[in-house]
């Protein structure tokens, strides 16, 4: 089998509302995933077992081709190669990104591969975002995160993505329990109501500050770079997933490379833009 090569773009969360946790242990979500081209690169070979190459700490890819082969009846039999671009551990969802990638060139290389179905299953057993990958354009994220409904949404606007300098990265699950602590939660239908209103009135790029901001903000420690990015001219600037990672969106490249330079020290900058 010849080398299948693809690219993992990462996302980020143009809004997040999080209700109460359920009793599965996850929050109920309504959130908003786009694409941006920061994106790591995937190819994958066929071999006589199962090999992750080029990125030591991944756990998630190899999960994931290791749960394929068991649902098709096959063993795992490939050999991937990760060069990795996207931030780790930084709320924009490269490890899934990578898996759902990792899955769709796997998957089409069985004689007899998983209908979609099947593989979006499969996917929501690996994390709540890695559903959003396999499949192209911006989406609405529910339940648990992995109930989709296709968006339409702008596209003509540019992304300074930022990782704050000295900031430690909490783990996901210590930010929600942050959020948890500060007590927020209810009210969560109100929210997603005022969210999905403003996404059916979001026609211009610049519509989409109206969105409702993270509520895992405060949370993650990051919301101070947003207001920074808002400050150099961002038209909505907030924390991706539970960051650290921050976003801001300008209506032009060259304003989001100067937004970007004016974050100097304080953080680690990328100018990116939205891909379908």
């Amino acid at each position: 089998m010849r080398p299948a090569r693809a690219v993992a773009a990462a996302k980020i969360n143009l809004a997040l509302v999080v209700g109460p946790r359920r009793p599965d242990g996850l929050h109920e979500v309504a959130t908003v995933l786009q694409r941006i081209d920061l994106c790591d690169r995937i190819e994958l070979h066929a071999d006589e077992g199962l090999a992750i190459e080029g990125f030591a700490h991944d756990t998630i890819v190899a999960a994931a081709l290791v749960r394929l082969a068991a649902e098709a009846g096959v063993e795992p039999a490939w050999r991937v190669r990760i060069s990795k671009e996207i931030p780790v551990a930084a709320g924009l969802g490269g490890g899934s990104a990578d898996a759902a990638v990792a899955l769709r060139l796997a998957n089409a290389s069985l004689a007899e591969p998983l209908t979609s179905e099947r593989l979006h299953a499969l996917a929501a057993t690996l994390g709540a975002d890695v559903p959003f990958f396999l499949a192209p354009g911006p989406k609405l994220a529910e339940g648990g995160g992995d109930r989709l409904s296709p968006l339409e949404l702008p596209q003509d606007f540019w992304v300074v993505l930022a990782l704050p300098a000295g900031l430690e990265k909490r783990s996901t699950q210590a930010v929600y329990a942050r959020f948890d602590e500060l007590g927020s939660g209810p009210g969560f239908a109100g929210r997603k109501d005022e969210l999905v209103r403003a996404l059916a009135a979001a026609r211009r790029p610049e519509d989409l500050a109206a969105l409702p901001l993270n509520d895992l903000g405060e949370a993650s420690g990051a919301a101070a770079l947003a207001e920074d990015l808002r400050g150099a001219g961002a038209f909505r600037a907030d924390v991706s997933g539970a960051g650290p990672a921050v976003y801001g969106l300008f209506a032009t490249r060259s304003e989001a490379r100067s937004a970007a330079r004016r974050l100097g020290r304080r953080a680690r900058t990328w100018v990116a833009a939205p891909v379908w």
